[in-house]
């Protein structure tokens, strides 16, 4: 089912994204992902290339819906179709609301939240032709609201929302759309360095794996909404 398919995947230089990369290209997916840093880009393109060389690095900004845009014409100049898109790009900024700034909060808002619409926005009629898999990753912050975390909670919230709700727009395409709940993952986010102190949490291939099992259901089942949690709590 997932043989010679092609995936999309924003906010894959490290972390989650890039754990989904690698297990994709492992089990023969075609991958293109994006940062937006050429650098970065460039680099991983060059490690993933070890696994596979059906992969294709691009430099792209999700708050820019020109560059997502650009983004699914690359794809489809290369590999000629596009099936699974995860909108995976996401920051976080954590203060008390009276100590956010606009700034901060726009950033998050459009990086989040505004870029997962622009993703889609420039990748669904790629996806209605392929009757394809569109799949968020939002984060437990997106239903358990927590102090410091006003403007991460709105875009998660908002991401879980928008998710579900495009779910029903787009079945009728035969796109299938699955928002993924993360708690605690052994990634660089929020300026995190993972070491031996994080092997409690989500590893990157933990979140690979389970984005490869839900491509892999029968067609006839969706789950449209996972939470994905650490068995063990951290001590």
């Amino acid at each position: 089912m997932i043989q010679n398919k092609v995936a999309y995947i924003t906010g894959g230089t490290k972390g989650i994204g890039f754990g989904i990369a690698e297990i994709l290209l492992k089990n023969g997916v075609s991958v293109a992902f994006s940062g937006r840093k050429r650098d970065d880009v460039a680099k991983v393109e060059e490690e993933l290339r070890k696994i596979s060389e059906n992969v294709l690095g691009i430099v792209s900004d999700v708050r820019s819906l020109e560059s997502e845009n650009e983004a699914v014409k690359s794809i489809k100049d290369k590999f000629g179709q596009l099936d699974f898109v995860i909108a995976n790009a996401g920051l976080g900024i954590f203060k008390p609301v009276d100590e956010l700034t606009s700034e901060e909060w726009n950033d998050m808002i459009e990086t989040n939240l505004t870029g997962v619409f622009y993703t889609l926005k420039a990748s669904v009629e790629e996806l209605k032709k392929t009757e394809g898999y569109y799949i968020t990753i939002s984060s437990l912050a997106g239903a358990n609201f927590f102090e410091n975390g006003t403007g991460y909670n709105a875009s998660k919230f908002g991401v879980v929302g928008f998710t579900q709700a495009a779910m029903i727009d787009l079945r009728k395409y035969n796109i299938k759309s699955t928002v993924i709940m993360p708690g605690s993952v052994a990634t660089h986010f929020n300026g995190n360095i993972p070491s031996e102190k994080d092997a409690w949490k989500i590893q990157p291939e933990d979140m690979g794996n389970l984005v490869l099992d839900v491509l892999k259901m029968n067609p006839r089942v969706l789950p449209s909404k996972i939470e994905f949690r650490a068995s063990q709590p951290g001590k």
